[in-house]
């Protein structure tokens, strides 16, 4: 089913594409999920992420990223989107928030990374 949202479709399309192309199935696994509709997306809290990462964790979120609750160790979050007050937060424990493209960009084995729903 095609997105109406054409950044979507261009991401869907080079996670599938990226998949194929170093047998990652990490990137086929998050173009499913993000081609089923948004209500189904992961939407962590920092809060959460904070509970079951530790420091230098590179996190993968296949949605969006909420800002509740506190993180109080840096962590690498990939997300196809993110809150102002998660970005705050993120941010202020030292921790790097970037899209999912970028992060295929620069871990096209997808090696390392964790997935949150």
């Amino acid at each position: 089913m095609q997105k109406s949202n054409p950044n979507l479709n261009s991401l869907i399309g080079i996670l599938y594409a990226k998949s194929e192309e170093k047998d990652a199935n990490l990137w086929r696994d998050v173009a499913k999920r993000l081609s089923k509709p948004i209500r189904n997306w992961a939407t962590p809290n920092v809060g959460r992420i904070s509970r079951i990462t530790k420091k230098g964790d590179v996190i993968l979120v296949p949605g969006k990223v909420l800002g509740a609750g506190i993180i109080d160790h840096s962590v690498e979050v990939y997300a196809y989107s993110a809150s102002k007050g998660a970005l705050d937060s993120i941010k202020r424990a030292g921790g790097k928030f970037a899209t999912i493209e970028e992060l295929v960009k620069k871990n096209p084995t997808g090696k390392g990374v964790m997935i949150i729903k």
